[in-house]
């Protein structure tokens, strides 16, 4: 495609900027980067590859944020990455076999749910509470699902992460989000390596939002230590009902095809 007007760079720069912002807090970039690009003409396959380059701009800027006030160990957490890189790069990989249509319908419920929890759970704050899960089972298991899920389909990935590191890690809620930003890292990579080799990346627009993206996630990260499960909370249940929300409401969907709405 030829390159965009000047007008619409900057929309998808803003756009970057705002979702990397909330991105590094709770999640859910993609609800704003993703539908920012289709507005602007880009092609699909093109949107979702150049989504994952700039994405990684904005995981990598959270994640170096985190690492510096010590909310995240980069060298301990580095086999989960890896692995959220492996399950990403075979959901990438598979996306045609999948059944996509089925992961659409039941994606928005799945965040209804990821919000009441967040929202209705009492006793969730910054201190770690009790293990469910052994590091390694969690590694082995959890992550390269939610990595596969990434590399198929997408949006939510960060709720996810975080509620596993809530509910199975014990992880009080701000390190759960500073250890989410390293996985989504990792998932990028392996979902970006796949959309590359098929030559699905629009670099000037990628790297322009990337920078949007690394300036969004700084100011967003630096904004969660200062204040930690007090914003986390209650935005990662704005951002999962908002993403339920626009699921839905797409007249696309494969649950309101199925029942004639």
């Amino acid at each position: 495609m030829q390159d965009l007007a000047f007008h619409l760079l900057v929309f998808l720069f803003v756009a970057a900027f705002i979702a990397g912002f909330i991105d590094s807090i709770a999640g859910g970039g993609g609800m704003i980067t993703i539908p920012a690009m289709l507005i602007a003409g880009i092609p699909p396959l093109q949107t979702l590859g150049t989504n994952k380059l700039q994405g990684l701009f904005g995981s990598g800027s959270a994640t170096l944020s985190y690492a510096r006030r010590g909310q995240v160990n980069l060298k301990e957490q580095l086999p989960m990455a890896l692995m959220s890189a492996a399950g990403s790069v075979l959901g990438a990989l598979l996306a045609t076999i999948v059944p996509g249509d089925v992961l659409k319908a039941v994606l928005p419920f799945l965040l209804i749910a990821i919000a009441l929890y967040f929202g209705l759970k009492p006793n969730m704050g910054d201190v770690d509470q009790h293990r469910r899960i052994t590091p390694f089972l969690f590694t082995l298991t959890l992550v390269p699902l939610i990595g596969f899920y990434d590399g198929v389909f997408g949006p939510g990935t960060g709720s996810f992460f975080m509620l596993g590191f809530v509910t199975l890690a014990g992880f009080g809620v701000l390190k759960a989000t500073a250890h989410t930003k390293f996985l989504n890292f990792g998932s990028n990579v392996g979902a970006f390596a796949v959309f590359l080799f098929f030559g699905a990346i629009l670099w000037k627009v990628g790297l322009m939002m990337g920078v949007g993206q690394f300036l969004g996630a700084q100011v967003g990260s630096r904004y969660a230590m200062a204040k930690g499960a007090k914003i986390i909370k209650p935005l990662l249940v704005i951002v999962s009902i908002a993403l339920a929300i626009r699921l839905l409401a797409d007249p696309a969907h494969p649950l309101r095809i199925w029942v004639g709405l």
